[in-house]
């Protein structure tokens, strides 16, 4: 559960936030069957990034019937949508997060993630509403609540990044389920940064031949992949144990009898941030052109999306742990934490 507070200039009593705090439990438990219908809804319907077109409309349509306004479609991409609440003040976004993964369908919880952040937003508007309606004012902020399509793999939260879905944002949350062997003792953790991540793909171009009758004609890309396969291998001693390789063939011929003229590798590159990634990748860059050289081919090397480094929030960190404290959930707080070696695109 997340709780979001909006403060008019004057300070709120801490009353005032404790009642907030109660209304937006009561608000959530009161749609506690809408919520994990939906939750099954997503997890029984695993879709892959951009094909979301199921979670899309179930949750449109949930919150429609619920009464807010919701932007299908939204920032060009077909399986995001947006909906808001509120007026004036500062903007708090929530990501709903419903991307599966290949063959194992929700295994990362983005059906949790979703349900998540669909609580918090239905929370907190219905303590605005209630504020208004008791009062007739209406407390300062907006919240809004983002689908956010293809997070795995894809960077679906780049686009809408660019689509200026953020420029306004305040504050940005998002929890994400994981494995209680992850944090002994607690049942999640409040502050947990995470890695930047580069993406980028290299192809070689030879000349096929024959292998058996004419080798000598060829020009073997697959062994060019091979030799910065194991170049980057080689390199690995001298990087920083907080740095992050990860390279696979993904083309390498097509037959044993035929010299490959093509071969291509997919590759990462993760740091504790995008300037070491990037001078990492000068390294990796040479390992590639090495590769080339020796085996004869042209290389092209094409960038796919990077995410930027997860820096959590430390005073919005420590206020999650001290309401979960409070609905008897203990939650670690370590504000001095590297985080785990992953990377998301809620860093960019």
């Amino acid at each position: 559960m997340t709780a979001a507070y909006f403060a008019s200039t004057s300070a709120s009593s801490a009353a005032e936030k404790d009642d907030f705090t109660a209304q937006i439990r009561e608000a959530i438990d009161a749609k506690a069957n809408e919520l994990w219908e939906i939750n099954q809804k997503i997890h029984s319907n695993p879709e892959l990034g951009f094909e979301e077109f199921k979670a899309h409309d179930n949750i449109t349509n949930m919150l429609e019937s619920l009464g807010f306004q919701v932007t299908r479609h939204a920032y060009g991409l077909e399986t995001a949508f947006v909906a808001e609440y509120g007026q004036g003040g500062r903007v708090v976004s929530f990501n709903a997060e419903y991307d599966a993964l290949p063959g194992i369908g929700h295994a990362c919880g983005h059906n949790l993630i979703a349900m998540m952040s669909i609580a918090a937003f239905i929370g907190v508007a219905e303590v605005l509403k209630k504020q208004q309606l008791s009062s007739g004012r209406s407390i300062p902020g907006r919240i809004r609540l983002i689908g956010t399509p293809a997070e795995e793999g894809f960077g679906g939260k780049i686009p809408i990044i660019k689509a200026g879905a953020y420029e306004d944002v305040d504050a940005c949350l998002m929890t994400h389920p994981g494995p209680l062997t992850e944090c002994p003792g607690f049942s999640g953790d409040a502050y947990m940064p995470t890695l930047a991540s580069l993406k980028f793909s290299v192809e070689y171009t030879g000349k096929t031949a024959h292998a058996a009758m004419a080798p000598w004609e060829g020009v073997n890309a697959l062994d060019a992949a091979v030799l910065a396969y194991n170049g980057i291998g080689v390199l690995r001693q001298q990087t920083h144990p907080s740095n992050r390789i990860h390279c696979v063939v993904s083309k390498g011929g097509d037959r044993p009898n035929i010299i490959p003229g093509n071969a291509a590798l997919d590759c990462y590159i993760r740091s504790p941030s995008v300037k070491i990634a990037d001078e990492l990748l000068e390294r990796v860059k040479n390992c590639f052109e090495g590769a080339a050289l020796q085996a004869g081919c042209t290389m092209n090397l094409q960038m796919k999306n990077t995410y930027a480094d997860l820096r959590p929030n430390k005073a919005l960190a420590t206020v999650y742990a001290k309401n979960m404290a409070n609905l008897g959930s203990e939650v670690r707080c370590d504000l001095t934490s590297t985080g785990v070696p992953g990377s998301t695109d809620q860093g960019k």
